[in-house]
């Protein structure tokens, strides 16, 4: 602490010393100055204080230049004095680096504001700096405020040719003692108050342009933020529309859709009604073919009674009996073969109906229907065997009782000889009936074949149905997609919206600061610092000044005060800490400090 205060001191003897000097001589100063130099010398021993030591392969560093390298990446204005720090061949070390920044930054007269920058990021200055030093303090912005009255100072300093790595920065406390006898009170008072004057004015001007600068850049950003803004809500509202546009399409596209599904179904339904229709009608006329050829075979075995009661009657004929014997085992033979044909037909008609079966689920009734009835027809057959064999035993028979028969049998051979002709003509008939059977037979088989070909082309069309259906339901989660996105698209304009209202109340609140600064800096413009010797009376009160009652100025308006008039103390742009301000200067920055707020 008392280390910091000292430097504090030092730093502000430097400061006034140096100022004093170069107003006494009016001109330009050099390097040679000593006052110039004894303050390099204390800002260097105060940028020094407090700095982390740094280990390297050489040893350990500890230099005040790494930290005025920030001023670079805070600061794009300080990037001219860093290159041509960099490009000076003399400089060796990082302290005649150092030097030289602050002897170029000391003639840019932007050694303060570049020290303001450091200060402002105190984050960055603790990586160089220990926590107690004097620049994480408040001691450096005393400081900077001080180096703002360095501004008035014009230096010229020749860099090439001084060996700034080797200089010794001691401080020399002579320039400190001696005490300026020749110089009178009333001269420093007069110079100090100029350059009071002349400092705040200055300091104002500066934060003035600094803030309207600000603002106007913000105004800028806020331009361009609207106009974009703008044109984000015009792309949305064309894409909105043309969304809505391809929904209506997909919506007409969905109805056509469906109007042909629904088309195509009622067709496949009337297609399969008639198809149906068709197949009972086919299966009724084989039914009554059956029930044809049931009848012809009853009416067979009818004829076959007929002519075992007329064989039994013609036993005695032995001659006629033989010859009607060969012939009916002529006939017999024949119709083993038909039987033997009818047989094949059956087996072929099986298998037929077993195709059908595997073939068509919804005639399977009718085809059980059908082999039960083929299964009783070959019951009856095997009984028709039987009754044959009979046949042969009585034939046997016969030929022992053929001798008494023969001569009935000459008898009747006449009308055995009609009998045998009409049951030819019969077998004929038969055989005609199944071949017309056959012709059916093939005809069914053709039908069958359509059908199961409309079959394959039904399942095709269900199956393009279906992926027309799977379409569909894809069309709808789309829609459902695009119908989310339309509500998101609603919620961002909705949000861009507020921003833009927000932005343009900020716009307008902005305006109304600049008109107010301006405002207070015509007001301020018209202020004029007072000398102690124009007042003799207290501007607010009237009183008189004297020995007990002393004389106060206040640092807004200038005016010269009593110490009841202005008591009041405010922090003000151009000084860091509060000053002296009168009460109507208190008053009215009160009022307008509350109207920025709200």
């Amino acid at each position: 602490m008392e280390e910091r205060a000292n430097l504090m001191n030092m730093m502000k003897l430097s400061i006034k010393i140096l100022i004093q000097s170069a107003l006494s001589l009016g001109r330009t100063l050099d390097s040679d100055f000593p006052p110039l130099q004894q303050f390099f010398v204390v800002l260097e021993h105060c940028l020094k204080h407090g700095l982390k030591v740094k280990k390297s392969f050489i040893g350990q560093n500890k230099s005040f230049f790494g930290p005025l390298e920030l001023v670079e990446k805070l600061c794009p204005e300080a990037s001219d004095i860093a290159t041509s720090v960099k490009n000076l061949p003399e400089l060796k070390t990082a302290v005649g680096r150092g030097r030289a920044w602050l002897y170029l930054a000391l003639m840019q007269k932007k050694l303060a504001d570049y020290l303001k920058v450091l200060l402002d990021h105190k984050h960055l200055l603790s990586e160089f700096y220990e926590p107690d030093a004097l620049m994480m303090e408040e001691e450096g912005a005393v400081i900077v405020g001080l180096l703002v009255g360095l501004n008035v100072i014009d230096a010229n300093l020749c860099l090439k040719g001084e060996d700034l790595d080797s200089q010794v920065g001691v401080i020399d406390f002579s320039l400190y003692l001696k005490e300026t006898q020749d110089s009178d009170g009333k001269q420093d008072g007069g110079i100090t108050a100029v350059l009071d004057q002349k400092h705040y004015v200055e300091e104002l001007n500066r934060h003035l342009s600094c803030t309207v600068a600000d603002l106007q850049n913000k105004i800028d950003c806020l331009e361009k933020t609207n106009s974009k803004l703008q044109e984000e809500l015009a792309a949305a509202t064309d894409r909105i529309g043309s969304l809505q546009e391809e929904q209506q399409q997909l919506k007409q596209q969905n109805e056509l859709i469906r109007e042909r599904s629904e088309k195509s179904v009622e067709v496949t339904k009337e297609d399969t009604k008639v198809e149906l229709d068709t197949y009972k009608q086919s299966r009724q006329g084989l039914d009554e073919m059956y029930s044809d050829v049931w009848k012809q075979l009853k009416e067979e075995k009818k004829i076959r009674l007929e002519l075992e009661k007329e064989l039994e009657l013609q036993i005695g004929m032995k001659t006629e009996m033989e010859i009607a014997m060969k012939l009916l085992e002529k006939d017999t033979h024949e119709k083993q073969d038909t039987l033997v044909a009818l047989r094949q037909q059956l087996e072929e008609v099986k298998a037929i109906n077993l195709q059908m079966f595997h073939k068509s689920q919804n005639a399977e009734c009718s085809l059980q229907e059908k082999t039960e009835a083929i299964s009783s027809f070959e019951g009856k057959t095997n009984e028709m065997m039987s009754s044959m064999k009979q046949m042969e035993k009585r034939l046997q028979e016969a030929e022992k009782a053929r001798q008494a028969a023969e001569e009935r049998c000459n008898k009747m051979k006449q009308e055995l000889a009609g009998k045998l002709n009409s049951c030819r003509q019969q077998m004929a008939q038969l055989d005609s009936k199944c071949s017309t059977l056959e012709k059916e037979l093939k005809s069914e088989k053709e039908q069958r074949q359509t059908l199961q070909k409309e079959l394959h082309q039904e399942k095709d069309a269900t199956t393009l149905l279906k992926t027309e259906l799977q379409q569909m339901e894809g069309l709808k989660k789309e829609l459902r997609k695009l119908q989310d996105e339309k509500q998101q698209l609603k919620k961002v304009r909705e949000e861009q919206e507020q921003a833009l209202q927000e932005m343009g109340l900020h716009l307008s609140q902005s305006k109304l600061k600049m008109e107010d600064i301006k405002e207070v800096n015509k007001a301020l413009k018209g202020h004029t610092w007072l000398k102690d010797d124009e007042a003799t009376h207290c501007k607010q009160c009237k009183k008189e000044f004297s020995i007990s009652r002393r004389k106060h100025h206040c640092r807004n308006c200038g005016d010269i005060f009593c110490n009841t008039c202005s008591s009041n103390e405010l922090a003000l742009p151009s000084y860091p800490k509060p000053v002296r301000v009168c009460d109507n200067c208190h008053t009215l920055l009160l009022q307008q400090c509350s109207s920025n707020s709200s």
